[in-house]
């Protein structure tokens, strides 16, 4: 009862298959996870900003946008919202 060669080379055919379509549609799910990841920072970094910058009248307001702006720029993204608010 040997393993017929047609049979094996499906086989692995169907898992090459496999990890290729794991990997693209993988992709697009790393990216959304990220940008979720780097928006909770960038709300973080509003909020400390808000936080130290009420004594100097410096407020970011906490919104999906801003987050996202400071999530994807990181400090810079920040200064420039400071900026555009005073």
């Amino acid at each position: 009862m040997g393993i017929d060669l047609g049979i094996l080379l499906t086989y692995i055919g169907a898992i090459i298959l496999i990890f290729i379509f794991g990997n693209i549609f993988i992709w697009p799910l790393k990216l959304l996870l990220k940008l979720a990841l780097n928006s909770l920072v960038g709300g973080a970094i509003i909020l400390l900003v808000n936080a130290i910058g009420v004594t100097w009248g410096i407020t970011i307001p906490l919104t999906m946008i801003n987050a996202l702006i400071v999530g994807i720029f990181g400090v810079p993204g920040a200064i420039v919202l400071i900026l555009l608010n005073l």
